[in-house]
């Protein structure tokens, strides 16, 4: 078996075999790739124009970091999957090595964006029921704008030494079909990015998770809390459901780059690469797909976004403003 990784500069030499099922396989993961692509893309376009175009939902902080998220998965939709489709049926990568490693600098820096706006938003939950009485006044919309610049900012110079030649060659993985930056060649710089983002990412959603069931279930045992005002402002805000939403979007996106992690650590201590079939195609894409899974959540568990999409088809449907000003009668946030 050949060498699952080859330089983006030497990629016109590897070709996919001309066997059936070698042909096969490669237009199922070029479909699989364009499907995911356009899945990504509509979605997140979806929830950034809901989030536009609905005013209401400025009311809340929360709604700024999602906006975020949306963005950068909208740019892993539009730059880092397409250009996927059609190594997948060729089996090399066609645009040179200074694309490759553009796109494997913008992969890890959205990543790096997502994993630092999850932690925000543990932190927005965390204030929410720590100071319920204050809770506006501490996160206010400006501070949350300019904590997601700061995440972009941060996240764009973390990431761009590999860019910059740090690490002067790009490696296009030919199972998985992706151009990826090889950590295991730089460690005292993947050591750093380790400490900066993932460090006080994890600490901090754990920690400020942990909190909020705390408080939840301390509430919900009858615990006597002696300030009703607190206690009557605390009960209001546990019954948001952003807090379960916010919740279960942290979770789905730690446990859908699981398993590309669980492989990587397990060929990295035992020093030998596992042999199954489309494994590693699988576990990035999987993580990859962790970008479409977002509209899912927030339309199962968030009646305001529910309420903002169904505004947002009405504005598109009625062409009338007072046709669509009668639609919008009768309609609240609880769907």
């Amino acid at each position: 078996m050949p060498s699952r990784v080859l330089n983006a500069r030497t990629g016109g030499e590897v070709s996919v075999a001309g066997s059936p099922l070698a042909t096969f396989e490669s237009l199922t993961q070029a479909a699989v790739i364009a499907v995911m692509g356009v899945a990504i893309v509509v979605s997140n376009l979806l929830i950034i124009a809901a989030f536009l175009n609905f005013k209401g939902l400025s009311n809340e902080v929360i709604n700024y970091y999602l906006l975020s998220l949306a963005v950068a998965d909208l740019l892993c939709g539009l730059f880092v999957v397409p250009l996927s489709v059609y190594p997948a049926i060729t089996g090399r990568w066609m645009f040179g090595d200074l694309m490759c490693r553009l796109v494997g600098y913008v992969e890890v820096t959205l990543w790096s964006v997502s994993v630092y706006t999850f932690m925000w938003i543990s932190v927005d939950r965390y204030l929410a029921v720590r100071k319920p009485l204050r809770y506006e006044t501490v996160q206010t919309r400006t501070r949350s704008q300019c904590w997601m610049v700061f995440t972009w900012i941060s996240a764009a110079m973390l990431c761009c030494p590999p860019l910059l030649g740090y690490k002067k060659e790009a490696n296009f993985d030919k199972e998985t079909l992706i151009c990826m930056l090889d950590w295991g060649t730089t460690y005292a710089y993947t050591a750093t990015l380790v400490i900066l983002v993932l460090g006080p990412s994890v600490i901090s959603i754990v920690y400020n998770y942990f909190y909020i069931f705390s408080m939840k279930r301390k509430l919900n045992s009858g615990a006597p809390i002696h300030d009703k005002e607190y206690a009557t402002a605390l009960a209001e805000n546990l019954a948001n459901p952003s807090h379960w939403m916010s919740f279960i979007l942290v979770t789905a996106f730690w446990l859908s780059w699981a398993p590309y992690t669980g492989v990587r650590l397990y060929e990295y201590f035992t020093d030998q690469e596992l042999k199954i079939p489309m494994l590693h195609f699988g576990v990035v894409w999987l993580g990859i797909l962790n970008s479409f899974w977002k509209i899912v959540i927030l339309i199962s568990f968030s009646p305001q976004f529910r309420l903002a999409l169904r505004i947002l088809c009405l504005t598109a449907c009625c062409r009338t403003k007072g046709r669509l000003q009668a639609e919008l009668i009768g309609m609240d946030n609880d769907d």
